[in-house]
């Protein structure tokens, strides 16, 4: 009975020893888990963060390659092949193509350009560069017409073996820099030409100055001397010709100074262009070359036009002062074409050496000369077009070399 006992309180306590120890580990169990829990969330936690703030960055990436209107690709180094991740540049106008879009090397680029770009990618896929920057045109789709494109690239990744397994790149449109650059580099010429053109009607103004100066200074020095009356007449008559030379100079670079300041207004009137043309004919007929003769061609009896006189006669007088200066033989015509849509065309024909082509526009420009040997200051036809325009008209030129020349103005009747 005894030794029953002692066995049933040894089971007791070994019940309870093994309850404490289950209830140990449950508890231990319980606090390891709490513990794998709580560095489970934070770990949660933590990636969660990390997949936001990727998010965001990706939010500012996609921001920042359409405020830039960039597109971004990538090149299969085996295969050659470009792969375009994203393209923000637009889809109107531009070869932009879609996300995940495969293409060739090449596709919709202007052929001459096409070399360099296969050289650089050829450079960048064999590891010869780094990095790489190149410029080219590319045809607008559906249409002939191009447009320029920058792209850089850079080898993102390489193999054990040092050799490009990735390339990334970045393209954009840069027709707006394009255009700023020609435009800098046309305005560079043209204030180069600017200068060389007044380097030039500083020379010009010199001898067109010094020459009728030096004969009225010359006969007047002289002219006491002289007893002959013809004689004396003869030297008045070539002073009195140098002077109205002289004049004509200073007024040709007055009247552009005013015109162009705005500081002359039109006078406006009535009057009869047949008669006022006329007149002109009959007053240069003696100064044409011998054996040149002096025309007119007039689409009407009488035509009455209202506008400045006085612009439209010095226009006319440049025209025929010029026709005469460049007509060895043949004939200078003066006239006007039927009234078109209230506007008439005023002309002067001329059977001289003509102008060539690249010259038709700029003999309207200041100072320009075809011939630097034949006299005059370049002014005239400027002075012409300035005075077209403040007449509301414009003046033009048809010409062939050795086939003479038709200038025309085509003015408002009223």
């Amino acid at each position: 009975m005894t030794s029953f006992f002692l066995y049933t309180t040894q089971s007791s306590q070994l019940s309870d020893i093994l309850i404490w120890v289950l209830f140990g580990i449950v508890i231990l169990a319980s606090v390891l888990l709490v513990l794998w829990q709580i560095r489970t969330g934070k770990s949660l936690a933590f990636e969660l963060s990390q997949l936001e703030k990727m998010k965001k960055n990706n939010v500012e990436y996609d921001f920042i390659l359409k405020s830039m209107r960039l597109s971004t690709w990538h090149i299969d180094v085996k295969t050659g092949q470009i792969i375009f991740d994203s393209d923000y540049r637009g889809k109107a106008d531009t070869y932009a193509p879609d996300k995940g879009t495969t293409t060739q090397l090449g596709d919709n680029m202007l052929e001459q350009d096409r070399p360099k770009v296969a050289k650089m990618i050829e450079d960048l896929c064999t590891g010869r560069i780094e990095e790489a920057h190149v410029e080219y045109r590319m045809m607008i789709p559906n249409s002939e017409k191009t447009y320029w494109s920058e792209s850089y690239a850079i080898v993102a990744e390489r193999n054990v073996d040092g050799m490009p397994t990735r390339i990334v790149g970045t393209s954009q449109r840069i027709d707006e820099r394009k255009a700023m650059e020609e435009a800098l580099v046309e305005a560079r010429n043209r204030a180069e030409e600017s200068d060389r053109l007044k380097t030039a009607f500083l020379a010009n103004m010199s001898h067109e100055i010094r020459t009728p100066l030096n004969a009225i200074v010359g006969f007047t020095s002289v002219l006491p001397d002289v007893q002959d009356p013809t004689e004396r007449k003869t030297l008045l008559d070539l002073i009195h010709e140098n002077t109205q030379k002289l004049l004509r100079i200073i007024d040709d670079v007055v009247n552009i100074s005013k015109v162009e300041a705005g500081k002359e207004e039109l006078v406006l009137s009535a009057f009869d262009l047949n008669i006022m043309l006329s007149e002109l004919a009959d007053q240069f007929r003696s100064k044409l070359k011998p054996g040149v003769s002096m025309t007119t061609e007039f689409a009407t009896t009488s035509q009455t036009i209202t506008t400045d006189r006085n612009r439209l006669l010095e226009i006319m007088r440049h025209l025929l002062s010029n026709a005469a200066k460049f007509t060895d033989q043949g004939s200078v015509t003066i006239g006007f074409d039927a009234p078109k849509s209230g506007r008439i065309r005023i002309f002067v024909y001329d059977t001289g050496k003509g102008i060539a082509q690249e010259h038709q526009e700029r003999i309207f420009e200041r100072f320009f000369k075809v011939d630097e040997f034949i006299p005059g200051a370049g002014l005239g036809l400027s002075i012409c077009r300035t005075m077209a325009y403040s007449l509301g008209g414009n003046i033009g030129v048809e010409s062939q070399p050795g086939a003479g020349s038709l200038f025309w103005i085509d003015i408002p009747m009223q």
